[in-house]
C-alpha cells in the first residue's frame, strides 16, 4: 500500500483554554482533493495553520511524504516547505501591494536559490499556466481584479514546485463566474501536475462538485467522513 502524501494523525489545536482542533485525523493522496467542509469557527482554518506548520499543534501527528513534521525545528522544515504550499481566501492580502505580479511570482524563485537567466520566462510561463497574459506582470495587485489576482497567488505558490496545495476558502471571496473559472483552474492543474489538495470551504455546493472526499467538521471535531 502506497504511502499517503497527507497523514494526519488524532491532530489538537488549542487557543488557551479553547480546543480549536479535538484530535482530528485523516489522509490524503496524491492527485487527490479532500475538502474539509463545515460552518465558521469549526477548527478548518486551524488544520489547515497547523497542517502547514503556520500554527503548533498541541498533540498528534503530521506526516508529509512519511516524515513526521510536527517535531522538527524551522530549521528542518526549510526544505519542505516548498513542497506544501497555501493559497489563501483574499486575493490581495496574499500579496505584497508594493510589488509587481512579477516580482510575487518570482520571489520563490529566488529564495529557493533557483533563479537564473531563464527566471524571466519562468515567470512568464507561470503567469500563462494559470490563465494570465504575461504583461500582466507588470501590474500590481489592485490594478487586477480579484479573480485575476488569485490565479496571480496561485503562480506564486506553483512556483515553488509543490505537491501539496492547502487551499483554505480559495474562491469564498469571488463572484459565482469567477469562482468557476477558478475551480477549473485548480482541476485542470491537479491533472497535470498530480497535485494533492486540501480543500477548505464552508459552501457545500462547490465542495459537491470539487472534492474527491469531504470530511465534516463541527466544534473542532470530525462529523463525518
Amino acid at each position: 500500500m502506497s504511502t499517503p502524501l497527507l497523514d494526519v494523525r488524532d491532530l489538537v489545536v488549542r487557543y488557551g483554554t479553547v480546543t480549536a482542533v479535538d484530535h482530528v485525523s485523516f489522509t490524503l493522496d496524491a492527485g487527490e482533493t479532500l475538502a474539509l467542509n463545515g460552518p465558521s469557527g469549526c477548527g478548518k482554518s486551524s488544520t489547515a495553520l497547523a497542517v502547514l506548520r503556520l500554527r503548533r499543534s498541541d498533540g498528534g501527528e503530521v506526516r508529509f511524504e512519511g516524515r513526521e513534521l510536527t517535531g522538527l525545528t524551522e530549521r528542518e522544515l526549510r526544505p519542505l516547505r516548498p513542497r506544501m504550499q497555501p493559497v489563501f481566501q483574499d486575493p490581495y492580502g496574499s500579496l505584497s501591494p508594493r510589488h509587481r505580479i512579477r516580482d510575487a511570482v518570482a520571489e520563490p524563485l529566488k529564495v529557493q536559490g533557483r533563479w537564473s537567466a531563464d527566471g524571466p520566462a519562468r515567470v512568464a510561463e507561470l503567469l500563462d499556466r494559470v490563465g494570465l497574459d504575461p504583461s500582466y506582470g507588470d501590474r500590481l495587485p489592485h490594478e487586477l481584479s480579484g479573480g485575476q489576482c488569485q490565479r496571480a497567488g496561485i503562480a506564486r505558490a506553483l512556483a515553488s514546485g509543490p505537491r501539496l496545495l492547502v487551499l483554505d476558502e480559495p474562491v469564498s471571496a469571488l463572484d459565482p463566474s469567477v469562482r468557476a473559472g477558478v475551480l477549473n483552474l485548480l482541476a485542470d492543474l491537479q491533472d497535470d501536475l498530480g497535485l494533492g489538495y486540501l480543500f477548505i470551504c464552508h459552501d457545500r455546493a462547490v465542495v459537491r462538485r470539487f472534492a474527491d472526499r469531504v470530511i465534516e467538521m463541527r466544534d473542532g471535531r470530525i462529523s463525518s467522513a
